[in-house]
């Protein structure tokens, strides 16, 4: 299933993958990519899997980058455009479901900018938020969260060089208005832990009961 996008260069396709729960959905979660790896790669699929088990409708989708064959990321402007096509589409599909914006890296950033600047929905969660650049913590990357206005969960390895020193981190989720982490021990910026051998699509399922954990409480008020 495609979505089209408006670009100022003109419109395009992105390509998105939905997935249905056995029964009832307990709401929409959109997962974008992070910068090196489309829709497609093991972690999302695998994470996606265990979402739609727990009982949510998933959708992964590309950014206009990947579709054009490109490595590198374009304008930010592009992604967050993108990811409110992507939300548009769900709601003309699902009027009354909850949506949340799902991101690894790069894909949670352009999440974070585009509800920053308006777009809807009910929760965020970041899978390896980059904070900064690895080595770079004076250039962080945290202008924009104190406007984003809905829940936010920020899933982090204390091993991921994009969140070294952590602290940093720490501070940058204290401005925002209402957000958490959930620290994974060990865990890299692809939540890797040196010694363990598990494939990439079972590190994503992994990650799956911490974001329906945060999804309930937020559900419940709490």
């Amino acid at each position: 299933m495609g979505v089209e996008v408006d670009l100022p260069s003109g419109a395009v396709s992105v390509t998105t993958a939905w997935s249905e729960p056995d029964d009832d959905s307990r709401g929409v979660v959109a997962i974008a990519h992070g910068a090196g790896a489309g829709m497609d790669h093991p972690f999302l699929v695998g994470f996606a899997e265990a979402l739609r088990v727990s009982g949510f409708t998933t959708v992964r989708f590309n950014f206009p980058y990947v579709e054009a064959g490109r490595r590198m990321p374009g304008p930010a402007a592009h992604a967050v455009l993108t990811w409110r096509a992507v939300v548009d589409s769900i709601r003309a599909e699902r009027p009354d479901a909850a949506i949340w914006a799902c991101g690894k890296s790069y894909g949670g950033r352009m999440a974070s900018m585009a509800v920053a600047e308006g777009l809807q929905v009910d929760g965020l969660v970041y899978l390896g938020y980059p904070l900064h650049p690895p080595g770079k913590p004076e250039k962080p990357r945290v202008e924009h969260l104190p406007a984003v206005r809905p829940p936010q969960l920020f899933v982090e390895g204390t091993n991921d060089p994009f969140v070294q020193p952590l602290s940093q981190l720490e501070e940058a989720v204290a401005s925002c208005q209402d957000a958490t982490i959930a620290w994974i021990d060990g865990g890299g910026h692809s939540f890797e832990v040196k010694g363990s051998t598990r494939p990439a699509d079972a590190v994503g399922a992994g990650l799956a009961p911490v974001v329906v954990d945060f999804i309930a409480e937020v559900r419940s008020g709490g």
